[in-house]
């Protein structure tokens, strides 16, 4: 008999796993994403990645605002009696009463070593910490957020110098190679799911627009781990003469200098520490990205310049 696997996802992220799954054979009976969103603007309706990828592929989906109360979407999948449903960055919490509607349960794949980093946003908020490495984590999804026993785990050394865009897309191809030979050792009960040290865990609160925010007073590697971890959204910022400026890309550099002081015309600043960044490329609030030898030509940010913390 055929066996029947749910797969819930959102983001880009989720799509090399559903893709992996479905070239490889896996008999993916129905797909659960998030709506399609609004622009900011109101003017286009902007379908999830995964369900893109699930109308190229002709699988089934379905995209219910909310699994909570919600009778039919538990009666469907009930009466679908499937053997396992996979969950990757779906973005809403699977109540409690639908974990025993599948033979094998709800895993989920969380991109960090478990119990570190447990909530919604563990890529950015460990590039942010200056960890040494970073994971998926393969779990049995239970009513306390990400909190479930864990099969497997697969690390990555993370490079300082890499962004959460760069991670996320690393990240995502380990889990779509290493997704296979677990859900073939959970359908044949293979697999061995061990408690996490729940005095070890720590949450990756969802990020704000505000912790974007540079503060030049910080080391610039803690400045670099900001504008790593915030790229592409919300972006780290630092404001100049009432306007705003996305740092995209920057690097370590070894100015000394007042700090917040414009050391050089390719806009290297100092930090505290009695170090700097090199920004590399830049994008001007209203305006398109710009790589700095461009920038500068242009800006009011000379070499003497002092950036606050306003």
């Amino acid at each position: 008999m055929s066996k029947k696997i749910i797969f819930m996802g959102t983001p880009l992220f989720a799509v090399p796993i559903l893709k992996s799954l479905y070239q490889n054979g896996y008999p993916i009976s129905v797909v659960y994403t998030q709506p399609p969103q609004k622009s900011q603007r109101g003017q286009k309706i902007n379908k999830s990645p995964i369900q893109g990828i699930s109308e190229t592929l002709n699988i089934d989906f379905r995209s219910p605002f909310t699994l909570k109360n919600n009778d039919e979407e538990y009666d469907f999948i009930k009466k679908l009696n499937a053997d396992l449903a996979i969950v990757v960055a779906y973005g809403q919490i699977i109540p409690k009463e639908y974990l025993n509607l599948t033979k094998k349960g709800f895993i989920n794949i969380h991109g960090s070593i478990l119990p570190k980093w447990r909530g919604a946003a563990p890529i950015q908020r460990s590039i942010m910490n200056l960890d040494n490495e970073i994971g998926i984590s393969i779990m049995k999804i239970v009513e306390e957020l990400d909190s479930g026993p864990v099969s497997n785990i697969y690390k990555i050394k993370l490079d300082h110098n890499n962004n959460a865009q760069e991670i996320s897309e690393k990240l995502s191809l380990l889990a779509a190679e290493k997704i296979l030979d677990n859900v073939d050792d959970i359908l044949d009960d293979k697999v061995k799911f061990f408690n996490q040290d729940h005095s070890k865990a720590t949450y990756a609160q969802k990020i704000g627009k505000i912790e974007g925010k540079i503060n030049w007073n910080d080391k610039a590697l803690s400045i670099l781990g900001k504008i790593n971890g915030l790229f592409p959204t919300p972006g780290a910022f630092f404001n100049f003469n009432g306007e705003r400026y996305k740092i995209l890309k920057a690097e370590i550099g070894n100015g000394l200098g007042e700090i917040g002081e414009v050391l050089s015309d390719k806009l290297e600043i100092a930090c505290g520490n009695n170090n700097s960044i090199k920004i590399l490329e830049i994008q001007r609030q209203g305006k398109k990205p710009q790589k700095i030898g461009e920038f500068m030509l242009g800006s009011q940010i000379k070499k003497g310049s002092i950036l606050s913390n306003v």
